[in-house]
């Protein structure tokens, strides 16, 4: 039966070790979500995971032509903002192949800029914003001879104009979703398997991407539903090993303790790795985990600085931290402290407290991620200083063109293959709709502080680079395994 939909995950992982830069395969997790609730309302869904692909250049646009070769009328492309460029790119060359199918562009990458991309990339037919398990059944729905108008949270062109239909209100009922569609695809040929129990975060950190997509409102799953999904993939592909991804995971200590519980009740042996909140984890809550298989608590510290704490709105001190992480490192085999670098506001003295803070926390065992700041369009950070600060081309999110050192500010420099200089002049000409490819300030705010990074060992110098085989903790570095 031919499908009426050809859905493609876009997202791709890439790792640094050394010189070398290496794709990690991740289930796709929304992608098969969207897949599950459309095959529920009786469409037929083509998913393919262009991860999967085994071009030794996944930029190359032939490439992306050939994994789509004959899609169905209707295409949805999936994508994060790292590699929105690529997908507005690709998304030319398929609407020029196939001039009679429709491409829906789904995902967060999107966030906060629909209106501009519909405007400047007419190839682009529909916009969906939000989660997608009710949307995609009613958008399949108006587009095979619906109306469009009914259908909440999508965008698109109308007469000329762009609409953009009311925002749907949130699932609250995770349980009620389903899981994701997991027999769309191979698990053996992937080497992350991440599971959502929440989605949203209620804090109002200025700089995180995240929070905005979801509007500010968290939902959680039940602990029966989570354990009974990690049941489903540890006997029907011998899953081990889960990564809880969503940021609220540990949204109570109530509610991380009923999940303990019941995981020990199924019997199931399996590890796990989550992301903790430094203000709502306290050593009885992190023993109870690791007693429940949990070997890895990550934490997003962002600053050592408490005046950097405060204007990016975190919601706990310094002193917290350096209360809370000595304990979590005593207790579990690896714990991740991330940070923020390259904040506008953030002076020298302010860089150099978290310079020291991560320090320490790596001294006491833990492992140190910094990252520089992206000021991502949805984002208020954005809103307060992206608009009008001294912004300038930096495309380490590019992940082929990631390199260490200074050369990671100056990236626009590098000479390039002609066939990913189109991504880089699309960025360029629309540095409004891709402003996490630039950054604020590099000769006054980024390079000393890389500088300093480089010399404390957080990041491999240039001349270092070929010697080394160990994993760079860098700016491309990603919140996710």
């Amino acid at each position: 039966m031919p499908a009426d939909l050809t859905l493609v995950n876009l997202n791709l992982l890439f790792m640094r070790y050394g010189e070398q830069i290496e794709r990690e395969r991740h289930v796709p997790l929304g992608c098969l979500y969207l897949t599950a609730a459309l095959e529920s309302a009786d469409f037929t869904v083509d998913f393919r995971d262009y991860q999967l692909s085994e071009a030794d250049d996944p930029f190359d646009v032939e490439t992306f032509l050939a994994f789509l070769a004959d899609p169905a009328p209707v295409i949805g492309l999936s994508c994060m903002a790292n590699l929105l460029p690529f997908t507005l790119w690709a998304a030319q060359a398929l609407k020029e192949r196939y001039p009679d199918r429709k491409i829906i562009l789904g995902g967060v990458g999107t966030k906060a800029v629909e209106d501009k991309v519909l405007k400047r990339f007419p190839w682009v037919d529909v916009i969906a914003r939000g989660e997608g398990e009710q949307t995609g059944p009613e958008l399949m729905r108006a587009l095979n001879g619906g109306n469009l108008a009914n259908v909440q949270g999508i965008s698109y062109r109308q007469n000329g104009s762009i609409v953009h239909n009311p925002d749907r209100p949130r699932i609250r009922d995770l349980d009620a979703i389903g899981f994701p569609a997991f027999q769309k695809i191979d698990l053996a040929r992937y080497q992350g398997y991440g599971m959502m129990t929440s989605r949203g975060c209620p804090y109002p950190c200025t700089f995180c991407s995240v929070v905005p997509v979801w509007n500010y409102e968290s939902h959680s799953r039940s602990p029966e539903n989570i354990v009974k999904e990690m049941a489903l993939l540890h006997r029907e592909a011998g899953v081990n090993m889960f990564l809880f991804q969503d940021e609220f995971f540990v949204s109570g200590k109530q509610q991380v303790l009923a999940f303990c519980r019941a995981l020990e009740r199924s019997g199931l042996e399996v590890e796990w790795k989550a992301f903790g909140r430094v203000n709502l984890t306290d050593e009885e809550m992190m023993r109870a985990m690791a007693e429940a298989g949990c070997l890895e608590l990550r934490f997003g510290i962002e600053s050592g600085s408490d005046r950097v704490l405060k204007q990016i709105r975190k919601g706990f001190t310094a002193a917290e931290s350096l209360k809370l992480i000595p304990k979590a490192v005593s207790i579990f085999p690896r714990v991740d402290a991330f940070y923020v670098w390259g904040f506008p506001f953030e002076s020298m003295e302010d860089f150099n407290q978290s310079l020291f803070q991560m320090v320490s926390f790596r001294m006491l065992g833990a492992r140190i991620l910094p990252s520089l700041l992206s000021l991502l369009p949805q984002t208020e950070i954005y809103e307060q200083w992206g608009r009008n600060g001294r912004l300038e081309f930096c495309p380490y999110l590019l992940p082929e063109f990631v390199l260490t050192g200074h050369e990671i500010v100056r990236g626009s420099n590098v000479e390039l293959p002609e066939r990913h200089r189109q991504c880089f002049d699309l960025i360029t000409a629309n540095p409004d709709i891709f402003p996490g490819f630039y950054h604020f300030d590099l000769a006054t705010n980024v390079l000393p502080k890389l500088e300093l990074l480089q010399r404390f060992g957080f990041y491999l110098r240039p001349e270092l680079v070929a010697e080394s085989n160990t994993e760079s903790c860098g700016a491309h570095s990603p919140r996710v395994e």
